[in-house]
């Protein structure tokens, strides 16, 4: 239960919600927490995990208090440790250092993250040069320019395109990070092929369904909203999308991680109301705001769905056994 230090005085006129759908976790993030889990509940402790299990606050913070060890250096991991792969996926040069240590390593990698990191690699064996539209620093950005750091250039704005320089102009691919704002990325998609016209485009679009449908119920619902709350971290990548592309439509919208950081100046005068949760975004969250808003603000809450999601993703193989029993 959250404590709230603001007092919010309500509204003489209803709030509306509207509560989009597909919002929240996706069968990535799914997996990557059952995964952690499990190893909770069947593996000796204390379980390790490299970087964040995914870019979400409430639920780090939820494992650390469980006493799971978020680590950024493998030398932190004492050897034979059980050791969690997050969502974001992770270089061979870390896969390597793992079995150098003798960790009992847990990949809960994406399937669609390990999907751009395997097309890295085919383009890379094949002599290409390969464009990886990305954020710098982003842990799946790293993860995948570690599979062939001599073949990758990281191209994060469509301006980066015109300073590229390649020695075979018909040997280049892009390939992208999986939770980028469609919009951002096609902007450089376009950029790289009016100047590369023979550039190879991977064999599927490398932006995850779950980031192109949350990202498709906010370009289509804010149109109805003053505000925008999109319940994520900072860190998150694919919520900080969200946030941006409400404000690209001209309505103002606020990334936060829970009814704790909510500020009552942002609802003067505002009627509508569209919430939305990035992809590593618990519903417990979603659930907290909503419950604020109804006592401060009376709001009626209206779920609007676009699209339905039934994708799911298998444990890692190293799990699996521990699943069945």
């Amino acid at each position: 239960m959250y404590v709230i230090a603001i007092s919010l005085l309500k509204q003489q006129i209803t709030m509306r919600v509207l509560l989009a759908s597909p919002r929240g976790f996706c069968a990535g993030v799914n997996m990557a927490i059952e995964a952690l889990e499990l190893a909770l509940r069947t593996l000796p402790t204390p379980i390790y995990v490299y970087h964040e299990i995914v870019h979400n606050k409430h639920v780090v913070e939820n494992f650390r208090g469980r006493g799971v060890l978020f680590v950024d250096e493998l030398a932190e991991v004492p050897a034979g440790a059980t050791l969690l792969f997050s969502a974001h996926g992770v270089s061979p040069e870390i896969r390597q250092s793992a079995r150098d240590r003798n960790l009992r390593a847990i990949d809960a990698t994406c399937p669609l993250v390990t999907k751009v990191h395997l097309e890295a690699i085919k383009y890379a064996d094949l002599g290409y040069t390969i464009f990886l539209i990305g954020h710098e620093g982003h842990d799946e950005v790293i993860g995948t320019m570690g599979e062939a750091p001599e073949a990758i250039v990281l191209v994060e704005a469509p301006e980066d395109v015109d300073g590229l320089q390649v020695a075979d102009e018909s040997k280049l691919a892009y390939l992208t990070q999986t939770t980028l704002s469609v919009d951002d990325a096609n902007r450089i998609i376009d950029r790289l092929k009016a100047r590369f016209p023979k550039i190879t485009a991977p064999p599927k679009a490398d932006i995850c369904y779950a980031t192109q449908n949350r990202q498709e119920a906010v370009a289509v619902l804010a149109a109805e909203a003053d505000l925008t709350l999109v319940l994520g971290s900072q860190n998150s990548s694919n919520s900080q999308r969200l946030a941006e592309l409400s404000r690209e439509r001209g309505v103002s919208s606020r990334l936060i991680d829970g009814p704790q950081d909510i500020d009552p100046a942002w609802f003067e005068g505002v009627e509508t109301v569209l919430v939305t949760a990035g992809a590593s975004a618990p519903e417990v969250v979603v659930n907290a705001v909503l419950d604020l808003l109804r006592e401060q603000f009376d709001a009626t809450i209206e779920p609007r769905t676009l699209r339905q999601e039934d994708v799911s993703f298998q444990l890692p193989r190293e799990l699996r056994a521990a699943a069945a029993d």
